[in-house]
């Protein structure tokens, strides 16, 4: 299996800038996709941004030109840049990677809080 470790997110005022890093362990080189996705309360959980083993990526409509997704191949790790930051930004992020053999893992999830 694979292990996901997230770290980043918090408070920040609306305008503002975070940045999210998933370090994965186990299967890495199984992995194919690399995904962000966020769960704001009473809403249901949507993708935010993906980004595949060659480096093609994908954006949900309300974070494009805000969001970048990259990852580092090597270190099986995927970085989340949040810029321009809006208080319906607020959830609580999800890493979550797919490839080979059905491989599906999530993180526990970290918390993003923007204030207006």
């Amino acid at each position: 299996q694979v292990q996901l470790v997230e770290s980043g997110g918090g408070l920040v005022q609306a305008g503002g800038s975070l940045s999210l890093s998933c370090a994965a362990s186990g299967r890495g080189a199984s992995i194919t996709a690399m995904n962000w996705y966020r769960q704001a309360p009473g809403k249901q959980r949507e993708l935010v941004a993906s980004i595949t083993s060659g480096g093609s990526t994908n954006y949900g409509d309300s974070v494009k030109g805000r969001f970048t997704i990259s990852r580092d191949n090597p270190k099986n790790t995927v970085y989340l840049q949040m810029n321009s930051l809006k208080p319906e930004d607020t959830a609580v992020y999800y890493c979550n990677v797919r490839g080979l053999r059905a491989l599906d893992a999530w993180g526990q999830g970290t918390l993003v809080t923007v204030s207006s």
